[in-house]
């Protein structure tokens, strides 16, 4: 036996709460992993709280990321007691996921943990943290150089967006903060932001063109604010999107695009190749200073994490929550 997040489905709608499940109600899968650390991110609060249509089958155990230790396996990359660490996949949505001692998943879905990581360190970076290296990749491989200018970090508070500013200006770029809490001030300097500006010059209506300023952006908030980076973005600049805090819409016009020549580029960490996600998580290897993690991160126990889920919705919890599920 062993304890879980679980979110049911009855006529009166969702509920989620801690139970005790039994190996064998495991689903399918090539790999037993028992948990070390799973994460709480944006998605994972959508489903707890059922805000999101996230959930495609109940019930479901939630939690897209985790790292602990393969017990049993028949995958043959994977062997009894690898370190090993998973991100996206579907899993929290429609395979029972990381909030939760025991998984059963696909082998394939599986990387190992990355030498240097501890279990917990890896979901302290998580799926935020691979993101946004995986944007920072983007922005690099359009050329979007340190000395081409600022970019702009939108979601500054949240998981994604500090990790993008510690990324981005440990690689030396110069890096601008958009956030809705300017009372964080000091923490986002502290990670390497050089200034902070408020979200409510983004979050309006604005015009198809604006001031030209951006050399790129990483935008995690989608919606009003995308269109507004991209309208204020250098000439050949590049926003990578990653996220929709503000919604899944995006009210632009194609002037950005067609006549600054702007690329806009997607950044999906669900379904990524394997190969991305090893480059990805080495490079965060090599470039994330770990002594952030300490600032960036709260770690909590499962009996705290469906309150939790409720505050980050609210926009009342600061980088990244780790959950330690055997505590």
């Amino acid at each position: 036996m062993f304890s879980a997040i679980l979110i049911e489905k009855d006529d009166t709608g969702n509920r989620t709460h801690i139970t005790r499940l039994d190996e064998s109600q495991l689903p399918p899968g090539d790999v037993t992993v028992r948990v070390a650390c799973s994460t709480l991110n944006y998605k994972d609060a959508l489903a707890i709280t059922g805000k999101g249509p996230v959930v495609r089958k109940f019930p479901m155990v939630p939690g897209i990321d985790f790292a602990g230790t393969v017990e049993h396996s028949s995958h043959p990359d994977f062997n009894v007691g690898d370190a090993v660490l998973l991100n996206g996949w579907g899993v929290g949505e429609a395979h029972w996921g990381g909030l939760s001692q025991m998984a059963r998943v696909d082998g394939n879905w599986l990387i190992p943990l990355p030498k240097g990581f501890t279990a917990q360190q890896a979901m302290a970076i998580g799926t935020a943290g691979y993101t946004a290296m995986l944007s920072v990749l983007a922005l690099e491989r359009n050329g979007v150089t340190p000395d081409k200018g600022e970019i702009l970090v939108t979601g500054a508070n949240g998981g994604v967006g500090s990790f993008s500013i510690a990324l981005l200006a440990g690689l030396g770029y110069t890096v601008v903060a958009s956030t809705g809490r300017i009372e964080e001030t000091d923490y986002l300097k502290k990670l390497g932001a050089s200034e902070i500006i408020d979200r409510a010059q983004f979050s309006e209506p604005g015009r198809p063109l604006a001031k030209e300023r951006w050399a790129g952006a990483i935008d995690s908030v989608g919606s009003h604010t995308l269109a507004n980076v991209c309208a204020s973005t250098q000439y050949g600049g590049t926003v990578a999107a990653c996220g929709l805090a503000q919604g899944m819409d995006f009210p632009a016009s194609v002037a950005p695009f067609i006549l600054r020549g702007v690329t806009l580029v997607g950044i999906d960490s669900v379904m990524r190749p394997r190969t991305d996600r090893l480059n990805a998580w080495d490079r965060l290897a090599r470039d994330l200073d770990l002594s952030i993690l300490n600032d960036i991160t709260r770690e909590i126990e499962l009996s705290e994490v469906v309150q939790t889920a409720q505050r980050l919705l609210a926009g009342e919890v600061r980088g990244r929550v780790v959950v330690n599920v055997n505590s």
